[in-house]
């Protein structure tokens, strides 16, 4: 008989959330310039007055650099006016930016296909593999580990991205078999078992799906065949 695992505790809440939901002061002016004075019987001479003048023209200049506020040519986060801004962190897919399906394939046998395609205007990540749950099963299935990509599937806007799913052993050994009416997708975020934002729901054909304790899931794939090969 197979072991059942436990779904973690943040994918369950959120598989269950989206079931029943159905489908996150003064300015300081600068220095004074000093002024020129004469007495009664003297006066500056040109080479004097030459010097005084330089000298307030200088201190007004450095005044003027450093008062507070003097921020032309900068925005308000001190930047320059045109500079590329940092790029947003790419996002996870999941059932808001995304379209699912799921469907059962003829071949290979016993399989069904979980198609995800990216609808929003960002790239988004598929990590890991997608947490299934039928109806209120209380167990996940677990990953094909011979399916995990080298790298992360992202999805550019438009681009789809596939899982394949086991949903029952054609020699008839599994155990536990039994029809599923609804099938929730949940997404897991960039750690293990982490929630990668709201789940999907997608339909189901009208006679259900036949699954029983051999199923199991592929990771997420770019290639269609590929995760149909399992």
């Amino acid at each position: 008989m197979r072991k059942y695992h436990a779904l973690p505790a943040a994918l369950l809440a959120a598989l269950a959330l989206t079931a029943c939901q159905d489908g996150t002061g003064t300015q300081d002016e600068g220095a004074a310039k000093p002024q020129l004075t004469a007495t009664a019987n003297t006066a500056p001479t040109d080479a004097a007055s030459d010097k005084a003048g330089n000298t307030a023209a200088d201190t007004a200049t450095i005044a003027q650099a450093t008062k507070p506020g003097n921020t032309k040519g900068t925005n308000a986060k001190g930047t320059k006016p045109g500079s590329a801004a940092a790029p947003a962190a790419r996002s996870s897919c999941n059932g808001t930016n995304t379209t699912v399906t799921a469907k059962p394939v003829r071949r290979p046998v016993n399989h069904m296909l979980i198609t995800v395609k990216n609808t929003g205007s960002k790239t988004c990540d598929l990590t890991y593999y997608p947490v299934l749950r039928f109806d209120e099963m209380q167990w996940a299935p677990q990953p094909i580990e011979d399916s995990k990509p080298q790298a992360v599937t992202t999805l550019a806007p438009g681009e789809s991205g596939y899982a394949g799913v086991l949903l029952s052993a054609a020699d008839g050994s599994g155990t536990g078999g039994t029809t599923g009416r609804k099938l929730t997708v949940g997404f897991q975020g960039p750690t293990p078992n982490s929630s990668g934002g709201p789940s999907a729901i997608p339909q189901l054909p009208a006679e259900g799906v036949y699954y029983d304790s051999s199923l199991t899931v592929t990771y997420w794939l770019r290639d269609m065949e590929q995760a149909l090969s399992y």
